[in-house]
């Protein structure tokens, strides 16, 4: 019984996609509706592949943009959250800093970095707003798992002697690992919506990521193109969060909560 209740847990989505695909296309041709205006899933499925010399090469580079904002919003999340916990001093100082970074467009920041960083150096403009996006995620996430270990742990091990970084590597960042991974999770997606809103407010340097075909697409009125990209960014999100969901599978699955398999 189990089983057949896993399978129809992936079961059900797949025939759901699958209908709303089948009922996509039959109603723009039952409409009349122009492809300028709504491509059909079958028009799109053709421009993937027509276009993959373009998109290919554009799926490329937008996760190469994302893969570097995660990777060092994730390094600078947790350092930062580390350092918050050895100093409140810092952290009163610091935090409003980081908050008023998450809170600022990158649509405002995006001509000033480009003027800082340099024209010559649109990728490095990309990443760096795309890492503003996705990096206080990481951070309050950090703070937060780091601040929720067990106090009275924490007084039994300065009972026996342990130093401040024995109390932080053995009790806190233990006890903040499923926050830093929730963290993560977010963070990935994020990533990826900063690797194309930078794109779309600062360009692409001399290569061309999917969120810049979007906009050419839309430019020159090839919708299909554009949906195509879309479908892309999509499928990579996914794939995103699916590897950091296994990620955080195998880290926890043996010892936390929140993924050790219920015994019914």
């Amino acid at each position: 019984m189990k089983r057949d209740i896993g399978f129809l847990r992936y079961l059900i989505p797949v025939v759901v996609f699958a209908a709303a695909l089948v009922l996509w296309e039959w109603r723009v041709h039952a409409s009349g509706i122009s492809p300028l205006v709504l491509a059909t899933p079958s028009d799109i499925w053709t421009a993937l592949f027509e276009h993959w010399d373009v998109l290919g090469p554009a799926l490329l580079f937008t996760l190469k943009i994302t893969a570097e904002a995660f990777v060092l919003a994730t390094v600078a999340g947790v350092a930062i959250a580390v350092l918050f916990s050895l100093s409140r001093v810092i952290e009163w100082a610091l935090y409003p800093f980081a908050v008023v970074l998450q809170v600022t467009p990158v649509v405002a920041i995006a001509p000033l970095l480009l003027i800082w960083i340099g024209y010559d150096n649109v990728n490095e403009v990309l990443v760096v707003l795309a890492w503003i996006i996705s990096f206080f995620t990481v951070l309050s996430n950090t703070v937060t798992g780091l601040k929720s270990a067990d106090h009275n742990l924490t007084d039994l091990m300065k009972l026996y002697g342990a130093s401040r970084l024995q109390i932080l590597w053995r009790l806190q960042l233990p006890s903040a690992l499923p926050y830093i991974l929730t963290g993560m999770k977010i963070s990935g997606g994020l990533a990826l919506i900063g690797a194309v809103t930078a794109e779309f407010v600062a360009g692409s340097g001399n290569d061309l990521g999917l969120g810049w075909v979007i906009t050419l697409s839309t430019r020159n009125l090839d919708t299909a193109q554009a949906f195509a990209a879309l479908a892309l960014l999509s499928v990579l999100g996914i794939a995103i969060l699916f590897a950091l969901t296994g990620l955080e599978w195998a880290l926890l699955h043996r010892w936390h909560e929140s993924a050790v398999k219920k015994q019914s």
